[in-house]
């Protein structure tokens, strides 16, 4: 399945590639040729970049699972976070360009604020891509009353952050909720006390991956 948004590329790059194959047809033009070849290799690896899997997701109170494809690139504390009001672990996923790029919802609760900042595209490496980076940021309230947030940020090609939520709505575990075209990276920041069950280097998948378990509401 392909997700919504990538349609205008997966057409755009077909027609491109039809009309540079025609244009081979009826003219026997090496470049012509060569220039079909590339676009039919884009065109497939937007299908790829836009594919959108179904996924069984794992089921449990209060676990959190992978907001997105890629890999754990930073497991650190942070002193303070203005939404959990407390010291708390930030988990940073990096999503290459291979990789599904669309964002699912860590654990089910409501959402009690989405705010898009408008940033610079460093490398989504680099740590200070957290806070210097286009993102948006959710604040989410679980059924259990612990509070996490989680953030969509734009790598160095990524231009085009998509959030579907909306403050109050309630979502479910592994609930699709947006993506990030063409590179980037999904930040939790969750409360001290959370049973992490990854480790920096580790390849997740959005939906699937357990990333650990969260602490009961104080």
């Amino acid at each position: 399945m392909i997700a919504r948004e990538g349609w205008p590329f997966v057409i755009g790059s077909f027609i491109v590639t039809a009309v540079l194959f025609a244009g081979r047809y009826l003219s026997d033009n090496i470049w012509l040729l060569s220039a079909a070849l590339f676009a039919t290799v884009l065109t497939l690896y937007m299908a790829l970049f836009f594919r959108d899997p179904n996924r069984k997701i794992p089921e449990g109170r209060d676990i959190l699972v992978s907001p997105a494809d890629g890999f754990v690139v930073g497991i650190s504390e942070i002193s303070d976070h203005h939404f959990l009001k407390a010291p708390a672990i930030q988990v940073s996923i990096f999503l290459t360009i291979f990789d599904v790029h669309i964002n699912r919802i860590p654990v089910a609760g409501r959402i009690e604020y989405v705010n898009y900042k408008t940033g610079k595209f460093l490398s989504a490496f680099k740590e200070e891509a957290s806070e210097a980076n286009e993102q948006t940021e959710v604040g989410l309230i679980t059924e259990s009353g612990v509070k996490i947030a989680f953030k969509q940020i734009a790598g160095l090609i990524a231009r085009r952050i998509i959030c579907k939520l909306k403050v109050g709505q309630s979502c479910d575990t592994g609930e699709r909720y947006g993506l990030i075209r063409f590179g980037s990276r999904a930040d939790m920041i969750l409360p001290l006390g959370t049973k992490l069950e990854i480790k920096k280097g580790e390849h997740v998948t959005g939906g699937l991956t357990i990333i650990g378990r969260l602490p009961s509401a104080v």
